[in-house]
C-alpha cells in the first residue's frame, strides 16, 4: 500500500493531472487523461509507455468517431 505522502505529490506524467489510488486493483488511474499506472511491490510504474487506458475511455472512443 502507498502511503499519503507519496500520492500527495504524484501525478499524472502524461498530462500532469490528479491520481486516484484503486488498492485492490494496485493501480493509480489519471482523473483527467484516464492513464492506468500499475503498482508493483509498492513502487509505482510512472511510465507513459507502460500505462494502459480505462476500459470505460477505450469503449467510449470506439463508439465516438474522431
Amino acid at each position: 500500500m502507498l502511503k499519503k505522502e507519496l500520492l500527495d505529490i504524484l501525478c499524472c506524467p502524461q498530462c500532469k493531472g490528479d491520481l486516484d489510488y484503486k488498492v485492490d486493483r494496485n493501480e493509480l488511474v489519471c482523473k483527467s487523461c484516464g492513464k492506468v499506472y500499475a503498482v508493483r511491490d509498492d513502487i509505482p510504474i510512472m511510465l507513459v509507455d507502460d500505462s494502459t487506458r480505462r476500459v470505460d475511455d477505450l469503449s467510449r472512443q470506439q463508439r465516438e468517431p474522431e
